[in-house]
């Protein structure tokens, strides 16, 4: 290539950035975040028994298995679950409004995650057999679970043990997320990632083949304390 060439091109492209540079730049608006979800088919404001059964259904659909209890009887229901399949070791945090519930309903079955990852790791990967969390919220839309991890309740609790015991007040189940963020102010500070869970873990081959348990826990127990004025009788 002539230099003459490489030179006409160079010649171009500075031309085409000394033009790209000289277009005024005005910096977009914020998109109106509120605006759009108001105009969503979705109905935001329902009564409390209708959101919670909508929750109960999407939760379903996604293989959540889901034990109704009231504030008085949840613990119940927690050994229950743990006794139905033969779970001979959980991990709970210590310190949260579940805590000292856990330890009288699951005795010395019931560890405390209250070290280390590096320390705990051989009990949380080779002798654990459920991770017990609390939930912030459930989403009616999509079924699913908001999970925040504290420094008592890792990630990792609700990530390796093959089963998730999750534990929701019914009263704190939302419509969407869009009302979870809004309404529970997340801007004023969240925890370094926020977990939406909906279901157990799956994921499928190239055949379509689904597999529960590849990237987590294959089953997902929800303990849904119906702590709402609708309902005062609990259901498995």
């Amino acid at each position: 290539m002539s230099a003459t060439h490489l030179s006409d091109n160079q010649r171009a492209r500075s031309a085409i950035f000394k033009r790209l540079r000289e277009i005024p730049v005005s910096p977009l608006p914020a998109p109106d975040v509120q605006a759009y979800f108001r105009a969503q088919p979705t109905v935001l404001v329902q009564s409390s028994a209708n959101r919670i059964e909508r929750f109960i259904t999407q939760a379903k659909s996604w293989r959540t298995e889901i034990i109704e209890a009231t504030p008085g009887t949840w613990q119940e229901y927690v050994a229950e679950v743990v006794q139905k399949k033969s779970l001979q070791r959980l991990l709970a945090g210590r310190g949260t409004s579940f805590s000292e519930g856990l330890n009288r309903a699951l005795g010395n079955k019931l560890s405390w995650y209250d070290e280390d990852l590096s320390e705990i790791k051989p009990i949380l990967f080779s002798e654990t057999d459920a991770g017990i969390t609390t939930v912030r919220s459930g989403v009616a839309e999509t079924g699913s679970l908001i999970v925040w991890p504290t420094h008592n309740e890792p990630r990792s609790l609700s990530l390796v043990p093959p089963v998730h015991i999750a534990i929701l007040y019914a009263s704190d189940i939302v419509e969407t997320l869009f009302e979870a963020v809004s309404t529970q102010n997340w801007a004023s500070g969240m925890p370094t990632n926020a977990l939406l869970i909906s279901g157990p873990s799956r994921t499928s081959d190239i055949q379509r083949t689904l597999a529960y348990g590849a990237h987590g826990p294959k089953e997902l127990v929800l303990i849904l304390i119906r702590d709402d004025v609708a309902n005062t009788q609990a259901r498995a």
